[in-house]
């Protein structure tokens, strides 16, 4: 994910703990949805499509984190 801010996510991530809880978060909704998909976790086809939801809008504030920081 953003790999033009590598070394930005590294330095956000042990400077500012609402990036690395949304990092976090973005990770595990990832993983728990790729469980969904596969099958390895039971779910609807709606609990997916929210936990999508979810992921994406952490994504775009993950995104906004970036570009004001690089600024």
């Amino acid at each position: 994910m953003f790999p033009e801010y590598r070394d930005l996510i590294t330095q956000l991530k042990t400077t500012d703990r609402h990036f690395l809880n949304a990092f976090d978060k973005h990770n595990e909704l990832d993983q728990k949805i790729r469980n969904m998909e596969s099958g390895i976790e039971p779910a609807t086809h709606l609990a997916i499509e929210t936990l999508k939801k979810e992921k994406l809008a952490l994504k775009d504030e993950l995104y906004q984190i970036l570009r004001k920081a690089s600024a």
